[in-house]
């Protein structure tokens, strides 16, 4: 895999994503092109990064996550059925090992094995200039999204976080757009009543 970080200049991303479009770096990649793979790679990471580190709330658990994701991504390159819809296939496999990190975390959790801090909550993004008020309020929601469902944290992050589309947070979550809907509305309910508990 390319030895590129998640620090790569905004420049040198612009300056990829003008360049070949996803379909045609897939197709070269598969051809055994090396700088093509490297171009992916590049053009990707930071929003796979951004997003494992947000859904996640753990800055090395994501490393992880993306490391792993471009591993299989480029080792099943040739299952991609349609190249151009090629990022939207590296984020469901990321989703996909997010998923699965959620789920470990949680059972460790509930046997009271998971020591590891999360250094990347929504209260820690927070800007800082960010009221005390809504610093706590943001605390208080990121300890409700681990208790969460680890498919309803996801949906509920990428939509409402991330501001993703309906359509693509259920694409990244591998499900229905009824299914995503779902979850979103849970992963809500539960945040309102815990901010309403708090309140009273």
């Amino acid at each position: 895999m390319p030895k590129v970080t998640a620090d790569a200049a905004e420049g040198d991303v612009r300056e990829l994503r003008a360049g070949p479009d996803d379909g045609e770096l897939v197709a070269r990649a598969l051809e055994g092109d090396a700088w093509a793979e490297e171009a992916l790679y590049r053009r990707h990471v930071r929003r796979v990064t951004d997003t494992a580190t947000r859904v996640l709330g753990r800055t090395a658990e994501a490393e992880d996550v993306v490391q792993d994701t471009f591993l299989k991504a480029f080792s099943k390159l040739h299952t991609l059925r349609d190249a151009a819809l090629f990022e939207r296939w590296l984020i469901r496999i990321a989703m996909n090992k997010v998923r699965g990190r959620l789920r470990k975390r949680k059972l460790l959790r509930t046997l009271g094995l998971d020591r590891t801090v999360d250094d990347a909550t929504l209260e820690r993004f927070a800007a800082p200039a960010t009221p005390p008020d809504v610093r706590a309020e943001l605390a208080r929601i990121d300890a409700v999204l681990q208790e969460l469902a680890p498919s309803h944290r996801m949906a509920w992050m990428l939509r409402e976080v991330e501001g993703w589309s309906l359509p693509d947070t259920a694409a990244a979550c591998d499900c229905s757009l009824a299914t995503v809907k779902r979850w979103i509305g849970k992963a809500k309910a539960r945040i309102d009543e815990h901010l309403a508990e708090d309140e009273s």
